[in-house]
């Protein structure tokens, strides 16, 4: 599949966080927006896509089923093809693989994905939580609840402990990743934080599930994103400079260590990095630019780890020793990632590395563009599991051409 398939537009609608009483966008309608802009974005119509491709990212913070064929037709399609994705923050980069494997096997040419959110406009659906009373009469949603897990921070606050015990991180190592997220987000315009904050403002932030501070924490957003993949041949047609999958790697439920007792500081990405990489036929090093589903400050250092930018544990220590802002050593969630750029919904969210991805590829971030990138590293982090830290992980290796062959 190597450079067979790339992606040669996206869109994003511009963030909100709208309180009561003001206009907020349907789903559907961000999805309408989102798809138009990844269109005009690929110099193409809606109606180069009737008789191809259609992919749907599930909204699953809203409660709304976003069945792939609704969609179509809302947005006016008679698509060929249709998937629809339901792997949390995984699920754009799994929709990639997926869409683009229909591609190279002939089924259609090319793959409208799209996905939106409105988290801000319900109320909250984190796993132990109950759902709205009037529809469960406070049942949980499972058996966390009722003993103090409530919703993800708290999930991952078992596992940052963890790791910060096993590994000897510090908060202040930590601080250095959501710092650096936002001066990217201070250049980038989308990005719903545009404020820079220091460690000491971080360290001095208000802890919500020790060891996870505020600043640890995304902020939810209403929104919605897109991407145009085709084959290789289309791709050379319609886009000055499209981005080529290189390689790919996915896992779910990934085990390390014995399965009554797994450590759930080690993640999938253990397992999808290595393989994206041979894919690729490339290394940690050959990496222009690193752009982690960054859910947690913590999630991205592990991630370092992983995928083989530095040793087993010390995460810390590479932080500490390496510029990881646009114009430095290894460019991280150069625009801003979900830290600070926002999260649009746990299943949404994931875009997000894709796009800016094809963006930094494209030569096209303007202020916080990377020079000179021509290989980008995304990935796909869906779900927490009960003993694991990490259900689906996904990981992307985008390049420009010249790297496709």
């Amino acid at each position: 599949m190597k450079g067979r398939t790339a992606i040669v537009g996206v869109g994003r609608t511009p963030y909100s966080r709208a309180r009561p009483g003001e206009r907020r966008h349907t789903i559907d309608e961000l999805i309408a927006w989102a798809a138009d802009l990844a269109l005009d974005h690929a110099g193409m119509s809606k109606t180069d896509f009737d008789g191809q491709g259609l992919a749907v990212a599930h909204a699953e913070a809203a409660h709304t089923v976003n069945w792939a064929a609704a969609t179509a037709e809302n947005l006016g399609l008679s698509p060929k093809a249709l998937l629809r994705g339901d792997q949390g923050g995984a699920s754009a980069a799994a929709l990639l693989i997926r869409a683009s494997a229909m591609i190279e096997a002939g089924i259609v040419d090319r793959f409208l994905v799209v996905g939106a959110d409105t988290p801000l406009s319900i109320p909250s659906v984190a796993p132990g939580l109950p759902l709205s009373p009037e529809r469960t009469r406070g049942v949980y949603w499972d058996f966390q609840g009722p003993f103090g897990i409530m919703g993800a921070t708290a999930q991952f606050a078992l596992a940052q402990r963890r790791y910060m015990e096993d590994c000897g991180i510090t908060a202040r190592q930590l601080a250095r990743i959501a710092v650096t997220t936002r001066d990217h987000a201070v250049l980038n315009p989308a990005a719903i934080y545009r404020k820079p904050y220091t460690t000491e403002d971080y360290l001095a932030s208000r802890m919500l599930s020790d060891p996870i501070r505020l600043f640890d924490c995304v902020p939810m957003v209403n929104g919605g994103l897109a991407y145009i993949v085709t084959s290789a041949e289309t791709a050379r047609s319609v886009a000055a400079r499209p981005a080529y999958l290189l390689g790919h790697g996915e896992v779910t439920n990934f085990y390390a260590g014995p399965r009554s007792h797994p450590d759930i500081t080690r993640t999938g990405f253990l397992q999808t990095g290595p393989e994206a990489f041979a894919m690729a036929g490339i290394g940690p090093r050959d990496v222009d630019v690193f752009l982690p589903y960054d859910d947690y400050p913590f999630v991205v250092m592990l991630q370092l780890e992983h995928y083989g930018f530095c040793g087993p544990g010390a995460g810390g220590h590479f932080v500490e020793t390496t510029d990881l802002s646009f114009a430095g050593d290894l460019p991280l969630s150069t625009d801003g990632g979900q830290l600070s750029g926002g999260q649009p919904g746990g299943a949404i969210g994931g875009f997000m590395p894709l796009v800016e991805a094809v963006t930094q590829i494209r030569g096209e971030a303007e202020a916080r563009q990377v020079r000179g990138a021509e290989i980008a590293l995304a990935s796909g982090f869906g779900g927490i599991s009960y003993a694991r830290n990490a259900r689906s992980c996904v990981s992307i290796v985008l390049g420009a051409e010249g790297r496709s062959q």
